[in-house]
């Protein structure tokens, strides 16, 4: 109701609006009947509207019962909150039957023609109080139409989030089963063996039980990024230096000798505010990721710059690269390049990144290599750290 108070000042509505309407309903009475049939034929001539009336000419005499009270409602003058309610009412049923909402626009148009030509017709007064009146009468149904659209989408949105948010609960329990089933598949395997071979060997027996072991690992892994992605907690932000971090990262996730690694933090780069510790998960993510794609050794190279207010960090490895059919589903939860990859380091990142008011963006190309580049913003403070 507070929503339609703010839209009546919005459009200058006064209770000499309402005063003119409800003095004008008298006059547009007679017409209602026949306003009523004509939106209803009209409808008949549209498939797309028609197709909602399912329920043949007795439910189009319900409507049209409906319509008729909608009308005298919309002139009575009593535009409070349970009248409010009532036309929100429209814009959900809309949603539900499955009504396009530019056919409640088109439609209120041809009963705004229609009742506006009755007005002018039965008019025996001053003309220019009838120009005020038709103003008036454009007002009330322009917020009719507002508040109407306003559950439309309303309605709209909340359904669809609904269906994106089961989609996601199917791609991920899907992702899940297909993670889980193949170390599950191993351990049933080898305690098959235990439990029915005749005789193993002693080193038989150790090598089924360390399978057992690492794929209990590997499932247990599967789980706990899981649980890592869905609680990760609030980020405390505070201003880092973005070259110690990148300096932490690499002595944490070492590269091997192959690896050629080049970083460049001008002494001049501002702070970032960010979490430490998330972003060095970040960080450590996408080093990761740059090793796992020079399996024959290459080039690491981890630049920060500042631009726009913002830290920006390119992580650039020359690797293998990500196929363009792989580079728009890279950073979905459960997508992975890899024979043995999770594909939660990636979603795992942006989340984390999203979380500390930045982002991710990824360029590559397949056999050149692979740019991810993440973006902070600036701390207040004008103090950097640098390392080159």
């Amino acid at each position: 109701y507070k929503r339609y108070q703010e839209l009546q000042n919005y459009v200058g509505w006064t209770e000499d609006d309402a005063r003119r309407v409800v003095a004008t309903a008298p006059l547009m009475e007679p017409a209602l009947p026949a306003l009523i049939e004509d939106f209803y034929d009209e409808i008949e001539r549209h498939p797309d509207a028609r197709k909602v009336i399912t329920g043949g000419p007795a439910q189009i005499e319900r409507l049209k019962g409906t319509l008729l009270r909608w009308v005298r409602d919309l002139l009575a003058g009593r535009y409070d909150r349970d009248y409010v309610e009532r036309r929100w009412r429209v814009g959900w049923r809309h949603v539900e039957i499955g009504l396009e909402q530019v056919y409640t626009n088109v439609a209120m148009s041809r009963l705004r023609t229609g009742l506006c030509r009755a007005a002018q017709e039965g008019w025996r007064g001053d003309p220019a109080l009838l120009r005020e009146t038709i103003r008036s009468l454009n007002k009330l149904l322009d917020l009719d139409l507002a508040i109407i659209e306003d559950a439309y989408q309303h309605e709209y949105v909340t359904r669809l989030q609904r269906t994106e948010r089961l989609a996601t609960l199917g791609q991920v329990a899907g992702g899940v089963a297909h993670e889980l089933r193949n170390p599950l598949n191993v351990v049933k395997t080898s305690v098959y063996y235990l439990l029915h071979a005749r005789n193993p060997s002693e080193l038989k027996k150790a090598e089924h039980l360390r399978r057992i072991e690492r794929n209990i690992e590997l499932a247990d892994n599967v789980i706990t990024s899981l649980s890592s992605f869905a609680k990760m907690p609030l980020p405390e932000m505070r201003p880092v230096a973005v070259a110690a971090l990148v300096r932490d990262a690499l002595e944490a996730n070492p590269l091997g000798d192959e690896v050629e690694v080049e970083v460049d933090c001008p002494p001049a780069l501002p702070r970032a505010l960010a979490d430490a510790s998330q972003l060095g998960i970040v960080l450590g993510n996408l080093i990761r990721n740059a090793r796992d794609a020079m399996p024959q050794g290459g080039r690491l190279s981890i630049r920060g710059r500042a631009t726009d207010g913002a830290v920006e960090i390119d992580v650039a490895d020359t690797g293998v690269g990500i196929a363009p059919e792989d580079l728009i589903r890279i950073m979905e939860p459960l997508y992975s390049t890899k024979a043995r990859g999770l594909g939660l380091g990636l979603a795992i990142a942006r989340s984390i990144l999203e979380k500390n008011q930045g982002g991710l963006r990824v360029a590559s190309e397949p056999g050149r290599g692979t740019t991810f580049t993440v973006r902070l913003k600036s701390a207040p403070s004008e103090h950097g750290a640098g390392l080159s």
